[in-house]
């Protein structure tokens, strides 16, 4: 964690016993807009391929992880706390939960996933399938921070 996500973490919990499991995200090649669809509402949920867990050996996130949403600068925009976490095949992901990631339709959701997925599994030698297994997360805003 940068030193400014670490700032706001610990200034958001204050003098309560802040949980211990929290990561950084940034989403994907498009992190600013991501990162305003959290703070909007509009984005409740995000995804990813199994298999980069398997090759980054890291472990998979987990119901009451939170979470500090970085802008594409690395820099703290939200607080999230993951409230469902489910291995879904890419083909089996639903259109309410394609629209929960806030691309506003499942073609377009599909489209884009498609086109990432396939990038960066070719950067591991590995090929695109419609059924590849997806971590699928949801969760909720905390807190936005004070971008004045």
């Amino acid at each position: 964690m940068n030193k400014e996500a670490q700032t706001y973490w610990n200034e958001y919990w204050g003098e309560q016993n802040k949980p211990t499991s929290v990561s950084t995200w940034k989403f994907g090649d498009t992190a600013d807009r991501l990162a305003e669809q959290v703070v909007s509402g509009e984005k409740t949920a995000t995804c990813s391929g199994h298999a980069f867990y398997e090759l980054k050996n890291m472990p998979l996130p987990m119901i009451n992880d939170y979470g500090v949403i970085l802008n594409s600068e690395e820099q703290p925009v939200a607080i999230v706390k993951t409230v469902e976490v489910s291995l879904v095949p890419m083909n089996e992901v639903t259109e309410e939960f394609a629209i929960a990631e806030g691309d506003g339709t499942y073609e377009k959701w599909k489209d884009i996933h498609v086109n990432f997925f396939s990038s960066e599994l070719q950067k591991y030698g590995l090929t695109f399938t419609e059924d590849m297994l997806l971590v699928c997360e949801r969760f909720k805003l905390i807190d936005i921070k004070n971008r004045l």
